[in-house]
């Protein structure tokens, strides 16, 4: 049960806390921009009658749209730490708002995937940018005794809004069409959000949303900063364990839920139910909206679980429920994995979450956004890595039981790691905080 108490106080937050308010105004803004976005590409490329999707060329495009940025993620966050957070939410939905520009013209254009998918991958950089800044920035905008609940009240309110954008591009879709041109005004509809979430950026003060100068800052030019980004994420990551541990299974997660999207994406390609353009990126939506909406119930229970069942718990238990539900779809009957879905992405949630709680509680602020940075990358190429390599041995069909039993493993083995990391030494030697709390 959910405890109301807790879900008021963080309601309260809203209200008591105006910087964190806006904070939550933004993340909205640019989470419905988000999904109206990731919605319309996934239309214009993967259910469009206009253009064929292979799994190769599904594995292709998740590469091309989110791998260069994963790897040079670590690298780019380190600028969270370097220059005013306010200027870099500034900064990148102004890049944002060019880029969809760009994308919106080829389409209408009808050029060709791979340019229409580097201007995307601009995008989702810029994107993840953004939400890695706003992650960050939450321990400047509310105490520290309520970082737990008001992360999960931002990831609740995001994920929702994640959710009516991705929705809402079914509208515009039936309106104007299945084809390029269609595709190219769900894009243009994007830059609303999107300038809204750039004039509620600008509301901020200078510098209101850190980074903090402390004794740990990296000091040097800009260069150096971005050069040196990953080794400090890195290290900085593996010296804590909470952090480590949590990153473990988040991989694991993701690694899951690349596998399961790829065999639901071929499956729905390949059903002969209704045409693949409307019905198929109909199911397709469906499915992502189940899963997202069982990230939505975790965001609202992770506080309260956390509270019962400790830190290190609580994504124990959510690795290995992942595991067991994995397993009840070996069936690969859509409903049933529509279910598989809804629970899986609760138990993601949970693991998401604590990751996010270690990082803003356990690691100081002057290197939080190379942690982040870390996780975003983390995040993604587990995921890019796992649509890769199922779409190596995947049938034409998507029927392939041994690749969800495959996904059971994963969870075990994140769990595992979850599990022993938690309570290992430091992997790396970093400078403990004068007020680092116990870990674990």
């Amino acid at each position: 049960m959910v405890d109301a108490r807790a879900s008021a106080a963080a309601w309260r937050s809203v209200r008591e806390l105006p910087d964190f308010r806006r904070l939550l105004e933004l993340r909205v803004a640019s989470q419905f921009g988000e999904g109206l976005f990731q919605a319309g590409l996934a239309g214009a490329l993967l259910f469009n009658p206009e253009r064929a999707a292979t799994p190769w060329a599904i594995a292709g495009a998740f590469a091309v749209l989110f791998l260069p940025y994963s790897l040079l993620g670590p690298f780019a966050g380190a600028l969270l730490d370097h220059w005013d957070r306010r200027l870099v939410l500034v900064g990148a939905n102004i890049g944002r708002l060019v880029m969809l520009l760009g994308v919106a013209a080829l389409l209408a254009a009808r050029a060709g995937d791979l340019a229409i998918l580097c201007g995307a991958l601009v995008i989702n950089g810029l994107t993840r940018f953004v939400a890695s800044g706003l992650s960050a920035s939450i321990p400047h905008v509310v105490p520290r005794d309520r970082v737990v609940s008001c992360n999960s009240l931002a990831a609740a309110a995001g994920a929702v809004a994640t959710f009516l954008g991705a929705n809402f591009m079914l509208l515009p879709r039936w309106l104007f069409g299945a084809g390029d041109t269609g595709a190219s005004v769900v894009i243009l509809m994007t830059l609303v959000p999107i300038g809204v979430a750039l004039l509620l950026a600008l509301r901020f003060t200078p510098h209101g949303l850190g980074p903090d100068e402390t004794s740990r800052t990296i000091h040097g030019s800009v260069l150096y900063t971005v050069a040196t980004g990953l080794a400090h994420g890195a290290r900085t990551a593996l010296s804590v364990p909470s952090v480590t541990a949590t990153l473990a299974g988040l991989l694991a997660h993701r690694m899951v839920f690349g596998i399961n999207t790829l065999l639901v994406l071929v499956i729905v390609r390949h059903s002969d139910v209704g045409s693949v353009a409307v019905a198929g990126l109909g199911t397709a939506v469906l499915f992502v909206a189940v899963t997202g909406t069982g990230s939505f119930l975790a965001t609202v229970l992770t506080p309260a679980l956390i509270r019962r069942w400790g830190r290190y718990a609580a994504p124990n238990r959510a690795l290995l429920a992942g595991a067991v539900i994995q397993l009840c779809a070996l069936g690969l009957d859509l409903p049933v994995m529509m279910a598989c879905g809804f629970f899986l992405g609760a138990a993601g949630q949970v693991v998401k979450l604590s990751a996010d709680v270690a990082m803003q509680l356990d690691v100081d602020d002057a290197l939080r956004g190379h942690v982040f940075a870390i996780q975003d990358s983390v995040f993604w190429v587990a995921f890019v890595a796992a649509v890769t390599a199922a779409a190596a041995v995947v049938p034409p069909d998507g029927h392939s039981p041994a690749l969800v039993a495959t996904g059971s493993v994963i969870y075990l083995a994140g769990l595992a790691a979850h599990a022993v990391l938690a309570r290992w030494p430091a992997l790396a030697t970093e400078p403990a905080r004068d007020d680092e709390p116990p870990r674990g």
